[in-house]
């Protein structure tokens, strides 16, 4: 099998699955959905899997392929091809690899969803998007798997539909998304416009031409034009991986099932933004003003995110917040030119983040859907499984030394740390504090599910939607096929950092794909401090972020294992504060206030006045009524008598002989 059948294999086998698992549903039943899906995005992994052991031991280097010409005008090509590089393939793995559990994950989750071959048939056409996303070699097929995701990801926070809750989710992302797509779509077109071409290779070799030029966005202003393109792209980039104000739509993304809010915040859609500012990286390291304005967008939301978690309640929203602050810890390593270490904790934060939310799921299942952990507590007897994991992926999350994200995380900071770019002190602060934040909600999120004494009662007689509270059965560990994803997505939360470290960010594995300029270089200069993962985390013991995130540890015990009492003072005596997290910096209310009831209010107008009014009421609806009053007034010459239209003839004749002497 060649190369390129391999390379088109792997994003058209889950493309294939998603045909099949939908629209011959009914020809191959649920049992054949799930395994067109899981076969297609099993065999997806594997191929990738072996391109990716070809680039670590074999000679395959850099392939830009181009797969299929669609267009040709005034000399620009728009093309279908891959480019495969040790940043593709470490994403087409990765990606894979968190779709294969979460499909596997999904017969259990959704065995009794009226819509399970609907899910599966979503869920690997998301595989299929963010698969020519990651492997495009042009800004055209970028564009194509950057609104696929999207489209996707709202048929999917919508999933269900018939609850008003989802539909408003559903949509809230589909809108906010539109907004940072048409500032990526700007980029795109500047990028279009200073290079006359989409091709990745081309655009990147011409980029230092346009050093220097300028543009007059503003008359008078003049910004430069590599800046504009670059915080164009950010700006999708923003709305694509939730970062602050742009951010809104992914905490009510957790509508949607469980299994998608997985592989939305682990392996695609989020993390789609991060991976294209790395591709981009030769150039955003032509503008300083572009990567500062990167790095403290990404401050801002690795901060304030994380406090808003603390003070979530339900189980997945307080996952989601993390996902969002760690997305904003990605960001700031983007903005401090360590393209690597951002690529790296997009890579652990997969494992991790994805076993979290699968975790969960697990909950929820045994709770009978109920997600509010005030009515949770004291599962760990029950689920061993899901609580052991539960521990592996939050360990890694506050970056525990030795597990997978310490080394990711304390990256990103040191490389923080090192940076002289503008703005690149709070930055610093702004993650650092973030240790102590994580670390505060994560282990209260352990403490209210898995510890302490039960907050629910079990009633069998409760019916089908009993009060939060009380459930129908008591809690047991989930099916194997629930619990085999969850271990098999643990294994790397521990091991994949320790072991890929050296080589992924010191060993100069992505230089074939990241450009970095050498006053830039902060992954280097870390690296220069580098004796080994082990070394790393035994070092750790000595450095801030590890006592953060020990007093984050302590604080939770405290207040959530020791002394419960604590909390509910707290919320009494700082009641500003606490009513300013809990509405999530008022975020919404401030759209709500200054865009949408103004968009509201102008649709509204428009359409009493211009829809309504003009072309209902005059344009369709009048000329209707003209057409039956003129009707009417005709009709009456339509009498039925013979000497009415002989009468009528002779007039006629008498007037178009008038006409013709006249004008003769």
């Amino acid at each position: 099998m060649s190369l390129k059948t391999i390379l088109l294999l792997i994003p058209l086998l889950p493309l294939v699955a998603a045909v099949v698992a939908g629209l011959l549903r009914n020809q191959v039943g649920r049992a054949g959905s799930h395994w067109a899906a899981i076969l297609g995005v099993a065999v997806s992994f594997f191929l990738s899997a072996w391109v990716l052991y070809l680039q670590i031991y074999g000679d395959l280097g850099v392939q830009n392929l181009s797969i299929y010409t669609w267009m040709i005008s005034d000399g620009i090509r728009f093309e279908v091809g891959f480019l495969i590089d040790h940043l593709s393939v470490l994403m087409m793995t990765v990606v894979t690899f968190v779709s294969l559990m979460v499909h596997i994950y999904t017969i259990g989750y959704m065995a009794d969803d009226p819509g399970y071959q609907r899910f599966f048939s979503y869920i690997a056409l998301f595989t299929f998007s963010m698969l020519m996303l990651v492997m495009s070699n042009n800004f055209m097929q970028l564009f194509f798997g950057w609104e696929a995701v999207g489209l996707v990801s709202y048929l999917l926070i919508g999933f269900w539909f018939k609850r008003e809750s989802a539909i408003s989710a559903g949509l809230k992302a589909f809108l906010v998304n539109r907004v940072g797509d048409f500032g990526f779509l700007l980029g795109i077109a500047a990028v279009l416009y200073c290079f006359g071409t989409l091709d990745y290779a081309e655009v990147f070799g011409l980029a230092g031409g346009i050093t220097g030029k300028t543009v007059a966005i503003i008359p008078g202003l003049e910004w430069q034009w590599i800046t504009v393109i670059c915080i164009c792209l950010f700006i999708g980039a923003m709305c694509k991986s939730a970062q602050a104000p742009l951010h809104v739509w992914l905490p009510d993304s957790m509508e949607g099932p469980t299994p998608i809010s997985a592989l939305i915040h682990a392996a695609t859609m989020v993390t789609a933004g991060i991976f294209m500012v790395a591709r981009m990286s030769p150039l955003f390291e032509l503008s300083d003003a572009a990567l500062s304005f990167v790095m403290l967008i990404g401050a801002v939301t690795a901060l304030t995110m994380g406090l808003v978690g603390i003070v979530q309640n339900d189980i997945k929203r307080v996952i989601a917040y993390s996902t969002l602050s760690q997305l904003g810890y990605m960001t700031v390593a983007l903005g401090v030119s360590a393209y690597s270490a951002a690529i790296f904790h997009l890579m652990t934060h997969a494992f991790f983040k994805a076993l979290l939310f699968l975790c969960a799921g697990s909950v929820i299942i045994a709770l009978h859907h109920q997600q509010d952990m005030r009515f949770m507590g004291g599962l760990r007897k029950q689920m061993p499984v899901t609580w052991i994991t539960a521990w592996v992926g939050t360990l890694a999350l506050i970056g525990f030394p030795f597990l997978s994200g310490f080394y990711s995380k304390d990256i990103i900071i040191e490389a923080t740390h090192a940076s002289t770019r503008f703005g690149s002190g709070v930055a610093y602060w702004a993650i650092l504090l973030g240790v102590l934040i994580t670390s505060f909600y994560s282990f209260r999120l352990l403490y209210l599910t898995f510890h302490g004494q039960p907050r629910y009662q079990v009633d069998v007689g409760a019916g089908d939607h009993p009060p939060d509270g009380i459930v129908q059965h008591s809690p047991h560990e989930s099916p194997l096929v629930v619990t085999i994803p969850l271990v098999l997505l643990a294994i790397p939360s521990i091991v994949i950092g320790y072991l890929t470290i050296g080589p992924v960010l010191f060993g100069g594995w992505l230089s074939d794909a990241i450009v970095v300029l050498p006053q830039n270089d902060t992954v280097a200069a870390v690296g220069e401090h580098f004796h080994g993962p082990a070394a790393m985390a035994t070092h750790a013991l000595q450095t801030a972020p590890f006592w953060l995130m020990i007093s984050g540890f302590v604080l939770a015990t405290v207040i959530y294992r020791l002394r419960p009492s604590i909390a509910d003072q707290l919320q009494q005596k700082l009641p500003g504060l606490h009513r300013l997290l809990e509405n999530k910096f008022y975020f919404d209310e401030l759209y709500q206030k200054i865009f949408v009831s103004k968009v509201v209010s102008i649709g509204n107008g428009l359409w009493k006045r211009a829809d309504a009014g003009l072309i209902d009421g005059w344009l369709v609806n009048g000329s209707a009524r003209l057409v039956g009053n003129l009707a009417a007034r005709v009709r009456v010459w339509q009498s039925g008598y013979l000497f009415h239209y002989a009468f009528a003839m002779i007039v006629g004749l008498i007037g178009i002989l008038a006409i013709w002497v006249v004008l003769k």
